[in-house]
């Protein structure tokens, strides 16, 4: 599998550019959050996933480095945009206030947008899976891979409207399917043992995201949409992100809303939530683990890697996103040993480049 892309060599400033400029639209972005948290900040997760001097004390170390690494782009990099584009970005967060700004009052009312969500999962899987790529990669390709500009859009609208989906699935629970809460059935299942409701959250969770992944496949109107995700022609730890944001509502509805009818403890569903988000990432990253004779209890990379290649054979196989038991049930598993697929994407691959293209593409109208 050969891509057309330049390696970056280290020491000609461009590594240090990049991160640089990222990490400073990073604090930028973190310092305005701060002053608008009702509209810019998830409020779900304040308070439960980092506190607010978690966070200053994450801004400056953001601050510290994007400054430091622009500095170094500068001296050494001949193009100095990216340097640039760090230092000016991390001087302005400093200049509206930096780690020590002042924070806005939180309001509960109305949707924000999750900007922090963005900045901190962004943060976290870099820190995470490019050193894992690096070192156990499977493919021999760039961190700033072919169509990485597409698939970082990707993460950022859609951590960027969290609260929008969060909101969407709680319509759907209490408004339209609130008929089919049975209280009886959910003060039952809370009362099961932490490790019985995660397991039973994993399997009902994979059961109909397994049922809507294989629509996704069969039916033409549906492949539409999933047809973007599979356009990636690259594999690694950002292309999972390449969703079309009618398929990420569809998705999460219709895995999340089934767990809250059941009844599932909160610990449970974070839980969940935490497992399906890491393995996400995992099962698209570019790293060389097999995973012994757990590949057959676990989706892997390898696995899920089958699922995204190019070869007919495997369109219509390896649908499951947690278990290949699931799989194994309903006929579609398929895994050819020890070996992983060379290529990616569709054959004749119809969509196309660019995330606002790929947005509209669904809706058009073919001959």
């Amino acid at each position: 599998m050969v891509e057309k892309t330049k390696i970056l060599v280290f020491g000609q400033g461009k590594i240090s550019g990049y991160l640089s400029a990222l990490l400073g639209i990073c604090a930028l972005s973190g310092v305005i959050a701060f002053k608008f948290p009702s509209y810019l900040t998830t409020k779900e997760l304040l308070g439960q996933l980092y506190t607010v001097d978690f966070a200053r004390h994450l801004l400056l170390i953001g601050l510290i480095l994007s400054f430091s690494l622009g500095v170094i782009s500068f001296i050494l990099s001949r193009n100095k945009n990216l340097a640039v584009t760090g230092i000016v970005t991390s001087f302005a967060a400093i200049l509206l206030g930096g780690a020590s700004v002042e924070a806005g009052a939180i309001s509960g009312k109305g949707p924000s947008l999750g900007l922090d969500w963005f900045i901190l999962s962004l943060l976290t899987s870099m820190l995470i899976f490019i050193p894992l790529e690096k070192a156990f990669r499977k493919y021999p390709q760039p961190v700033l891979r072919l169509e990485w500009q597409t698939d970082l859009t990707y993460f950022f609208v859609g951590h960027l409207l969290v609260q929008f989906y969060l909101l969407s699935i709680n319509m759907v629970y209490t408004g339209i399917l609130g008929w089919a809460i049975y209280e009886p059935l959910q003060a039952t299942i809370r009362g099961w043992p932490f490790a019985v409701q995660f397991l039973s959250a994993v399997l009902l969770a994979d059961l109909a995201q397994y049922a809507l992944h294989r629509l996704y496949h069969e039916a033409p109107f549906l492949w539409r949409f999933h047809s973007i995700h599979h356009s990636c022609r690259v594999l690694d730890w950002l292309a999972g992100s390449r969703m079309h944001l009618v398929e990420i509502f569809l998705t999460r509805t219709a895995v999340m809303v089934p767990l809250y009818l059941v009844g599932f403890s909160e610990p449970a569903l974070n839980a969940y939530v935490i497992l399906v988000g890491t393995q996400a990432v995992l099962v698209h990253s570019n790293v060389n683990w097999e995973f012994g004779i757990l590949k057959y209890i676990l989706v892997t990379p390898q696995y899920h890697h089958w699922h995204h290649t190019d070869d007919p054979g495997y369109k219509y196989r390896n649908y499951a996103v947690h278990t290949p038991l699931i799989d194994m049930c309903f006929g579609t598993y398929k895994l050819p040993g020890n070996d992983w697929p060379e290529n990616f994407g569709i054959v004749g691959n119809p969509v196309p480049a660019g995330f606002f293209q790929q947005l509209f593409y669904p809706f058009i109208r073919r001959s």
